[in-house]
């Protein structure tokens, strides 16, 4: 199981403060020696639903020769909890959970 945060670098240091470069050559050391794997993103609205990066995902894992599932996992906020006990500011306050319209519809951009 890989899950990939973002498939734009930038927008994947912003969403979780990390590159996305270590996922991704996974990935593809993964799919170059025929390591089966499945691949996950959590569809989380105004940060991971926008088509054009949903379209550079599909084409990213069409690169791919060993992915065997796609999960789409729509974000919530059963977590902020722990934030608050910290006493952290929840980064994600003001984001509202996926629906499924809204994994629906990724869905559909991704072809599957």
């Amino acid at each position: 199981m890989l899950d990939i945060k973002h498939i734009n670098n930038e927008k994947s240091i912003n969403l979780i403060g990390a590159p996305n470069t270590n996922n991704l050559n996974f990935a593809k050391y993964l799919s170059d020696n025929n390591i089966p794997m499945w691949i996950r993103q959590v569809i989380v609205p105004g940060f991971t639903d926008d088509k054009e990066d949903l379209i550079k995902l599909k084409e990213f894992l069409s690169t791919l020769k060993s992915v065997e599932k796609i999960e789409l996992l729509p974000y919530h906020n059963l977590g902020k909890y722990k934030w608050d006990n910290l006493n952290l500011q929840y980064p994600l306050e003001n984001v509202r959970t996926a629906t499924n319209e809204d994994i629906e519809k990724a869905k559909k951009i991704l072809g599957i």
